[in-house]
Order: C-alpha cells, then sequence, then structure tokens
C-alpha cells in the first residue's frame, strides 16, 4: 500500500506538466494563427518540434500550389537515382538554347554552351530556384518518376503537376489559346506578358489547381522534410549533402528572416510574387530540429507583410520550442 502511494505522488507531477505544454502549444497555436489569419490571403502550415513530438497544424490537409517547393522531391530522386547507380551527379550536361527558362535562377544569364554537372544542376534548383536547371532535371529523370516515387512513399497529395516550360507557355496561352504551339524557346524569349490586364490574369492563373507545378499539403512536405532529416529517403551521405544545399539557400526574406543568426535554417522557397509566397524547411534549434512548411497562395494584400509574418512565425517557433530565448534588443525594450 506504501509503495503504491509513493508511486501515486511521483506521478502526480507529471499531469500539471503534461498541462502546460498542452496550453504553450495551444498558445502558439493561436498566435501563428493570427499571423497568417492577418494576411489577405490563403494560408496554410505545419510545424513540428521533432525532439518531443508537439505540433501545431493550421489548414495543414488543405491541398495548395507549391510553385518551387515541388522541386526538394525532384532533388530526392536525383540522389536516390545516383545512389541506385542511373545517375552520376559528377557526368556533366551542355545547356542548350532550347532548355533555357525564364524566372528565377541565373543559368539563363550565361552564354548558351555551360556545361555544368548534374550535382551543380540540382544544387541551382534548391539555392536559387534555377527553373533551367529544373527543366533539364525534370527531363532527365522523368516527371513519371518524380510522381512514381512520391507515390511509393505514400505521399497522396504531393505530385509535380508539369514542367517549367509547360507553366510559363500556359500564361501566354491564357492570353490566346493559339499561343499554345509556342515553342520553350519561343516562350522564353517573349517572357511574361505585361500588359495592364497580366496581374488580374496571373491570380486567376495560379489559382486554378489545373495550372499549378505542383501540388502538396502543409503536413505532406513537412513530412517529406521530416523523413530527409531523419535519413528515410536516401542513404547518409546522400542525406547529408541534400540538408546542406537546403542550408546554402540563397533567398532570405522569410523563414530565416529574423532568426538566421540565432539557428541555421535549411529550406525552399516557392514564389509568384506578389501572388503567393512559399518557405518549409528545417531550423536547427539548440533544442533539435523544428520541421515547418507555410504556404501562402492567392495573396491580395502587402508581400511585404506576407514574408514578414513568415518571418515571424518562424521567430515564434524558435522561442517557443527552440530552448534559448531571443536576446533582448538594447534597452531591454
Amino acid at each position: 500500500m506504501v509503495r503504491l502511494l509513493l508511486g501515486f505522488l511521483v506521478l502526480l507531477p507529471a499531469a500539471p506538466a503534461a498541462l502546460a505544454a498542452d496550453d504553450a502549444v495551444a498558445a502558439l497555436e493561436k498566435t501563428v494563427r493570427g499571423r497568417l489569419d492577418a494576411l489577405d490571403a490563403k494560408s496554410a502550415l505545419y510545424a513540428k518540434h521533432l525532439a518531443t513530438g508537439r505540433e501545431i497544424a493550421i489548414r495543414a490537409d488543405e491541398p495548395v500550389n507549391t510553385v518551387s517547393v515541388i522541386k526538394i522531391p525532384i532533388m530526392v530522386l536525383a540522389y536516390r537515382d545516383a545512389e541506385a547507380g542511373r545517375l552520376s551527379l559528377d557526368e556533366r550536361h551542355v545547356i542548350t538554347r532550347e532548355e533555357m527558362r525564364r524566372g528565377t535562377g541565373i543559368l539563363q544569364s550565361f552564354a548558351v554552351g555551360l556545361n555544368p554537372t548534374w550535382r551543380d544542376l540540382v544544387t541551382q534548383m534548391i539555392v536559387t530556384s534555377d527553373n533551367t536547371a529544373t527543366d533539364i532535371l525534370i527531363a532527365r529523370l522523368g516527371r513519371e518518376r518524380v510522381n512514381q516515387m512520391l507515390d511509393a512513399l505514400r505521399y497522396r497529395e504531393t505530385r509535380l503537376r508539369m514542367t517549367i516550360g509547360e507553366l510559363f507557355r500556359g500564361v501566354w496561352e491564357q492570353l490566346d489559346p493559339k499561343n499554345a504551339s509556342l515553342s520553350d524557346r519561343e516562350v522564353f524569349e517573349r517572357g511574361f506578358p505585361d500588359d495592364a490586364a497580366a496581374p488580374a490574369r496571373y491570380l486567376s492563373y495560379v489559382g486554378d489547381p489545373s495550372k499549378w507545378f505542383g501540388r502538396t499539403t502543409a503536413r505532406e512536405m513537412s513530412l517529406m522534410l521530416e523523413q530527409l532529416e531523419k535519413g528515410d529517403l536516401a542513404g547518409p551521405a546522400s542525406t547529408e549533402e541534400m540538408i546542406r544545399i537546403l542550408k546554402r539557400q540563397l533567398y532570405f526574406s522569410r523563414l530565416p528572416q529574423r532568426i538566421r543568426f540565432r539557428a541555421s535554417v535549411g529550406h525552399k522557397t516557392g514564389d509568384w510574387p506578389p501572388i503567393i509566397g512559399n518557405d518549409v524547411g528545417l531550423i536547427y534549434s539548440d533544442a533539435g530540429p523544428i520541421v515547418v512548411s507555410v504556404f501562402t497562395n492567392q495573396n491580395r494584400g502587402s508581400f511585404f507583410e506576407l514574408e514578414a509574418a513568415i518571418g515571424r512565425i518562424a521567430e515564434d517557433l524558435l522561442d517557443a520550442w527552440g530552448g534559448r530565448p531571443a536576446p533582448k534588443p538594447a534597452g531591454g525594450e
């Protein structure tokens, strides 16, 4: 009887501690939800502290337009193919004029004939979100094989739906159906429509699920990042290299905006400014990795405020789960 009583007393503190943790998660979710709901945009988020399993989910199972976030599974397949002997990341590919793509990335600015390695192409696809590199990799790996991999990994909503060339041709096709016959090179040379009605057409175009470059949910993309961090998607050397590439991401105006001097962040953005501003990644805190996926589609408000909100959310997560509080500003304010 005495042993039973002592055991009961030992267990008593656990209940208040668990309740306090639940209250803290609820408060964090309320704060994050408030930041997202203040935006004039369709938003979704999933975040998880891997060490404790604490999580918050806000519209986390609603399909979203990934834009360039879908480049993460393309990278994963490239490294899996390299491990299987289907692709040598050290071999080189000569870029042709027909392979050039507008939008993000630096390869379009070089003379035709540049011959980067496949590893270089993967790196540029992530670090500068290079669209030329992306379509070259899709052609090499196969769009259907990317989706077959996703299906085998039990991702039900995450899919690569088209190439960058097809995506940008659709912009011109929306203006005039006859433009469906344009070659990728002709689309590249034309750039993007900039007439007075173009912004309204872009809003409609990227809001149409049939025109999405990629599709996912915040929960599924976070799961992919968690699996990557745990080494479930590839071998140790490939996993380490993919995470290192994510950490070299050039753009830091969202998740790393307020925390990049406090924690390392490996992440991938997805953009169609000012309509879409996504960011997904791993925040390496003192208390272990935090995975987070934030999607903001159909934005009609300030893009500056959209990016600022994502930066504040990352700071909220790090403050709550990171194990080390943010330093106070000078003067203690």
